[in-house]
């Protein structure tokens, strides 16, 4: 799942921007400086087949899977997937699973 995030992040910045990555109890962010999801767009980008770049083609994108496989995978997992983004400043996405506890007695 951010393997994912982490390359389409990757794909849509700019050579001078940046990508990070942060991790805490049951959650990361996947943030980058590129171009941004129009707002129109963001209630789709979990959506099979959805692509940010109308224009590109199939051979220079994605097929517009990966999103929706990362929000399947996060959510057979009992977690959430969610997205953040304006036009020029970036995006960030955020995914959040349960923690799990060891609850078994010890001794």
């Amino acid at each position: 799942m951010i393997g994912n995030l982490v390359s389409n992040a990757v794909r849509h910045t700019a050579a001078r921007g940046s990508v990070e990555v942060s991790a805490a109890d049951g959650g990361t962010e996947v943030r980058d400086t590129g171009h941004g999801i129009e707002p129109e767009e963001l209630p789709y980008v979990f959506d099979r087949f959805w692509r940010a770049e109308k224009s590109r083609s199939r051979s220079t994108g994605g097929s517009g899977l990966g999103l929706a496989i990362v929000r399947r995978l996060t959510h057979a997992h009992d977690g959430s997937v969610t997205v953040r983004s304006a036009p020029g400043t970036g995006t960030v996405f955020s995914v959040t699973l349960p923690v799990a506890r060891d609850d078994r007695p010890t001794g």
